[in-house]
């Protein structure tokens, strides 16, 4: 059982839109549910929905450059169906942009990442 965590789309330092968190959320905690197209196995190519949201609902990326992202991608088993989980790595305060790595494959044309942190590569992919 899980419980909803409030989050909000918005304008994002990073890279045009993210997903930001309207209450604190505890380290270890489940964040928000994927249910979009795998590029492969257990890697997420465009963001999901979460818990409580209509089915389909879609969410903008929410693209991870920063060296240190604050959550992760776990595959889980729930009924027999595999799902992919965004799970909180430490805790995340409100109004904290929700990261984590696509682990997009190195590509030709970058998307560059505008969110100048210290030791960020400069881009998305």
């Amino acid at each position: 059982q899980f419980r909803k965590k409030r989050l909000r789309f918005g304008r994002s330092r990073i890279h045009e839109w993210g997903l930001f968190a309207m209450e604190p959320i505890a380290a270890d905690e489940m964040v928000i549910e994927y249910v979009g197209q795998n590029i492969r196995q257990g890697v997420p190519k465009t963001p999901g929905r979460g818990p409580g949201r209509a089915p389909g609902a879609r969410l903008p990326p929410t693209p991870p450059p920063t060296p240190q992202p604050n959550c992760y991608a776990k595959v889980i088993t729930i009924e027999a169906q595999k799902k992919i989980v965004i799970y909180s790595k430490q805790p995340i305060g409100v109004n904290e942009e929700i990261t984590y790595d696509y682990k997009f494959p190195i590509e030709d044309t970058k998307i560059p990442c505008l969110c100048r942190t210290e030791g960020c590569r400069g881009t998305l992919n």
